[in-house]
């Protein structure tokens, strides 16, 4: 009980007393403490979600926007079972449509890809790194979400990024940079510089689909997670 409430029960019981008694009684009110409860709670992250699977169930069960209407499936997101041993983020747009159909990130074409460019820096889904996406519900035809639809899942992917407690992120495409980031700068702007996420470092690099499409930017992914695993490395060791 708090000190609060003590203090309520005991002004209760004095005025009953003195109705009982048919008069008022007159005495000073005693300090109280709070009990000793709080420390014996579960600590709740402020986002309101306690683990990445409240998360999931949240996501599965969303109408917050028309995209609702139109998913096979939902895609939370995806990493090691231990969010201790999660080192990074990886942040798309969004579902695609063999995303839609197995509810997992990135596994058709572009997330095999994405998958081989992780290894090239030693990170896997299954041990270190986390995937998700702005939004978690396909957009028809792969277009990019709207505004809206995005601030629909801001919640979810803000509440990802606190539970996980990633290292680094990874922004993958102009989409998933200018919403974490609130910027309208373009991909070839903002690719190969980290920036600030509430004290965690971001790169943005190309999207997996748009090097599918255009091999010329091979070559500047290639130094962008090159310089993502250097910064990655230079601060587990300052960590360490």
């Amino acid at each position: 009980m708090t000190k609060n409430e003590k203090a309520e029960l005991y002004r209760f019981l004095t005025v009953a007393q003195g109705w009982a008694q048919g008069f008022r009684v007159e005495t000073s009110e005693p300090e109280f403490a709070d009990d000793g409860i709080a420390d014996s709670r579960q600590e709740v992250p402020r986002s309101g979600f306690a683990t990445v699977d409240d998360v999931a169930c949240a996501v599965a069960h969303c109408e917050g926007c028309p995209l609702a209407a139109t998913r096979t499936n939902a895609v939370p997101g995806e990493g090691p079972a231990d969010l201790r041993a999660i080192e990074v983020m990886a942040i798309g747009e969004g579902p695609g449509a063999d995303e839609d159909a197995s509810g997992r990130p990135f596994v058709g074409k572009a997330g095999q890809l994405l998958d081989r460019m992780l290894a090239s820096i030693n990170l896997s889904r299954t041990e270190n790194c986390f995937i998700a996406n702005i939004v978690k519900c396909r957009p028809p035809q792969n277009r990019e979400p709207t505004p809206e639809e995005s601030a629909a899942c801001r919640e979810y992917l803000q509440a990802q990024i606190a539970l996980v407690k990633p290292k680094m992120i990874l922004a993958l495409g102009r989409t998933a940079a200018q919403n974490l980031l609130g910027t309208s700068e373009g991909i070839n702007r903002l690719r190969g510089s980290f920036y600030d996420y509430d004290g965690i470092p971001l790169l943005p690099t190309y999207h997996p689909s748009a090097l599918l499409r255009d091999e010329t930017l091979k070559r500047p992914a290639w130094e962008d997670l090159k310089a993502f695993r250097a910064e990655l490395d230079r601060l587990k060791n300052a960590q360490a």
